[in-house]
């Protein structure tokens, strides 16, 4: 399909999976990412697919059986143009912090790099609603919009061998939580003992695209 201005992307990868593009479209981006975490909503009512996996402005869909395919390609842009950003339901989720000293050991760095206080950095970070736009990287990594252009912090030049469970951490422009001890080369400000992935849980990861986050000031350590 051609796309214009308003009209997303849609083709069909396979016989049984389908590429729903609407970066092109997303003049506000956040509410665009709403409607695909809307429309990732119908799809998920329905019996017909293996899975739905909802990205930065994009959707793909994998059907049970290559015959929905022809039903689906036209459905999906219907209910696009139908679908309000305001028609996504999500949760909320506080996490309780500790900001500075061991639990984040850059905190001094960024608070430097932007002429802050730890204090500040710590209060500008938690007073941040997040969108969890997409889990990536490692299972329950939530890749969060949000975080204040003030505390834009770049990435370590050589990531960490090792960065604990439950760090907090900045990287660019995006702020997110390790879901488990692994390499990396985010500023790690703070530590939460939010589990964000269980293999065992009916849902194993906690937080959903869609969901928002507040990081709740336990303690700020210096």
């Amino acid at each position: 399909m051609t796309t214009t201005n308003s009209t997303p992307k849609i083709m069909a990868l396979t016989t049984h999976s389908i590429f729903f593009d609407a970066y092109e479209t997303a003049s506000d981006t956040l509410t665009t990412q709403k409607k695909i975490w809307a429309l990732a909503q119908y799809c998920q009512s329905s019996d017909d697919f293996v899975d739905v996996v909802p990205a930065n402005n994009n959707l793909t869909l994998y059907l049970k059986e290559p015959a929905q395919l022809a039903d689906w390609l036209p459905r999906l842009l219907e209910q696009w143009h139908e679908l309000k950003a305001t028609d996504f339901n999500s949760r909320h989720h506080k996490l309780a912090t500790r900001y500075g000293g061991e639990y984040g050991p850059d905190i001094a760095h960024v608070a430097k790099h932007h002429n802050l206080s730890v204090d500040d950095v710590a209060q500008m970070h938690s007073s941040a609603k997040y969108h969890v736009l997409f889990l990536g990287f490692k299972p329950g990594f939530a890749y969060l919009d949000g975080l204040s252009p003030q505390l834009f912090t770049p990435r370590h030049a050589e990531p960490r061998l090792s960065v604990p469970k439950g760090s907090v951490a900045i990287g660019g422009n995006q702020t997110g939580i390790y879901p488990e001890s692994s390499p990396g080369g985010w500023q790690i400000i703070g530590h939460t003992d939010f589990r964000l992935f269980d293999i065992n849980a009916a849902s194993p990861c906690a937080i959903e695209p869609g969901d928002t986050l507040e990081f709740v000031i336990q303690e700020v350590l210096k």
